[in-house]
């Protein structure tokens, strides 16, 4: 199957995530294994460009490993109280929906830090200009997340919602 670079380079993100890969070699076969055709060099060029590293594992043998992609890296919590305290101006929950509205311009800063801000039960988000959509987890529900954001935003309602922040 013909794929994109992007789409390439994230199901490369997604199996070395998923176990130890320890040659390119491998990595070819696991790709062909996913219906994806890439040859050694392709191979070597995204693990290059993704910033892959080989690592020394338990018993001596080595595998690739990716540092931290941007998308995992957890924001500190001052930086997403100051995000969604400039930039929310309105947030509307449905089910396990959340729209959070913004300023023309400014969703995709809010996506991002929200993405990045480790809240618990919040699985993603799609952002246009001025809207931003949440998707919760079902068990925690779109209220619950309005009202964690909120204490965000408002921490002189919140009590100890820090509790829900990594640290």
């Amino acid at each position: 199957m013909r794929v994109t670079k992007h789409q390439r380079q994230h199901r490369i993100a997604k199996i070395l995530e998923a176990g130890p890969v320890t040659n390119q070699a491998q990595l070819v076969d696991l790709l062909a294994a996913d219906g994806v055709e890439a040859t050694q060099t392709t191979v070597s060029r995204d693990l290059e460009e993704l910033g892959a590293v080989k690592v020394r594992l338990p018993g001596g043998e080595s595998a690739y490993a990716l540092a931290e992609l941007p998308t995992q890296q957890i924001v500190p919590s001052e930086h997403l109280r100051r995000v969604l305290g400039e930039w929310v101006v309105e947030l509307a929950p449905s089910g396990n929906l959340v729209v959070v509205r913004t300023p023309p311009g400014c969703a995709h800063v809010v996506a991002s830090a929200l993405d990045r801000g480790g809240l618990p039960g919040l699985l993603g988000t799609v952002a246009g200009d001025d809207t931003v959509l949440l998707v919760v987890a079902e068990e925690h529900g779109a209220a619950a997340m309005v009202e964690r954001i909120q204490s965000l935003i408002e921490p002189s309602r919140g009590t100890s919602r820090d509790a829900d922040l990594p640290t």
